[in-house]
């Protein structure tokens, strides 16, 4: 491999096999929103001047979720590789989320038998098989191990992408920047939309419904096929962080409610590519430094067991709902962090990672072909000319900086495809290969 600049300059460094793991990395924020959400909703924090820091920080936090699912949305095509078998990809997933499932589930049903909870089976069932996200009955989408209704969203989404896949490779870009554009339109939309359900169904409707969540899964597929093709227009890194935080706070204290969700999956879509960008061009990226990654391997998990873990523990002492007193609130809340992330980290080392391997099928080596690159319109920017890559790792895996110790290491090149194909054509060469070990979707 070999890096060569656009303006015919003489070759500038060597970079190895491509990386993301700055998504890995972005997927920590993401837990860590859903995380002060729950800590806000359960009312750890009693004292009045805390507890107004903690619910300004976290009011929107509930939209980590939405985070998560145009990320996956993304990484999941940034990773497809053309001609790979579906059932191999629905395993692949499969693989992934089921066994941090069924151990969480399982811990669950044992903390109501040891509470005495009563147990209903369909719920349990739904849950175990991941389709109560379609139940709108109250309380079955919450059932078991509450969090849990995003994975039967997933499940879903990762039903759907092979499926949709050869359609999209064919797409022209107009239509993708048309999904773009929609999508926020479209959840502004469902504001309205919830009136044609039952009252008591709003809630399921807007925010655990499948085919309504799927719409923010579709824009992370749109955004990362544009950058795929060397399409997107959007803001560097730096901006778009920018954005992000700007967005965050502008729209928790002067915007409607209605408009949230809608405002933010602009700006997480907009700072996901922008970190993706960073990556594959080799810039500096915060989101890339080596102990954001390893949280972002482990936020999976963490996601999994941080509710169970709270209520079972505030439950038991006798605080559920009920705010601890002065500092006690804020340090129980750190301590919460601590014993969820310790349990997270022994989850993804001994259940996540060997079960991956275990379950998943191998990759297989790609095809020979010749060598392509991206060159963004107009810009002189260094560009990757490669031979074949090698058998990429399983898209289940996320990914890791080249140097432990290197917040900026840079990323791997690989092979991808022309910036500029017609309107409608299927840009020549193979697609970006996806090559983490463990994978932030």
């Amino acid at each position: 491999m070999l890096l060569i600049r656009a303006d015919g300059g003489a070759p500038a460094a060597t970079l190895p096999a491509s990386r993301l793991p700055s998504l890995t990395g972005l997927r920590w924020v993401a837990a860590m929103l859903v995380f002060g959400y729950h800590a806000g909703t359960m009312r750890i924090v009693g004292d009045p001047d805390a507890k107004a820091v903690v619910d300004g920080l976290f009011t929107l936090g509930l939209s980590g979720v939405q985070f998560f699912f145009i990320l996956s949305g993304f990484v999941l095509v940034w990773s497809a590789r053309d001609g790979e078998r579906r059932r191999d990809f629905w395993r692949r997933r499969l693989a992934k989320i089921y066994p941090n499932h069924v151990v969480t589930w399982a811990a669950a049903l044992l903390v109501m038998w040891w509470f005495a909870d009563p147990v209903v089976p369909r719920a349990a069932l739904e849950n175990l098989f991941l389709v109560q996200a379609w139940d709108p009955t109250p309380g079955y989408f919450y059932s078991i191990n509450s969090v849990s209704w995003s994975l039967s969203c997933e499940l879903f989404f990762y039903l759907c992408l092979p499926l949709v896949l050869p359609a999209l490779r064919r797409a022209p870009a107009g239509l993708l920047w048309a999904v773009v554009v929609a999508v926020p339109l479209l959840i502004v939309a469902l504001w309205p939309g919830q009136l044609l359900v039952p009252k008591e169904s709003t809630w399921w409707f807007t925010q655990i419904f499948p085919l309504v969540r799927s719409t923010e899964f579709w824009l992370g597929v749109a955004a990362a096929e544009l950058l795929r093709r060397g399409r997107w227009r959007g803001p560097a890194l730096p901006l778009a962080s920018v954005i992000f935080v700007a967005t965050w706070v502008v729209a928790g204290q002067w915007i409607r409610a209605e408009l949230w969700a809608a405002i933010l999956s602009a700006a997480y879509v907009l700072v996901i590519a922008a970190a993706a960008d960073a990556d594959v061009r080799g810039r500096r990226s915060p989101w890339r430094h080596p102990r954001l990654v390893w949280l972002g391997e482990v936020s999976f998990a963490f996601y999994l067991v941080h509710v169970l873990v709270m209520v079972t523990v505030l439950r038991a002492a006798g605080y559920l709902g009920v705010g601890l007193p002065g500092w006690w609130g804020p340090l129980v809340v750190l301590g919460f962090l601590a014993v969820n992330l310790v349990l997270a980290g022994l989850m993804h080392r001994w259940v996540e990672t060997p079960m991956m391997r275990r379950l998943a099928p191998r990759r297989r080596p790609a095809p020979a072909g010749p060598p392509t690159a991206v060159v963004p319109a107009g810009s002189s920017a260094a560009v990757v000319l490669a031979g074949p890559p090698t058998a990429a790792a399983d898209p289940g895996d996320s990914a890791r900086p080249a140097a432990r110790g290197d917040s900026t290491a840079r990323p791997r090149s690989v092979a991808t495809p022309s910036p500029r194909p017609a309107a409608g054509e299927v840009p020549a060469g193979r697609p970006v290969e996806y090559a983490h070990r463990r994978d932030p979707a």
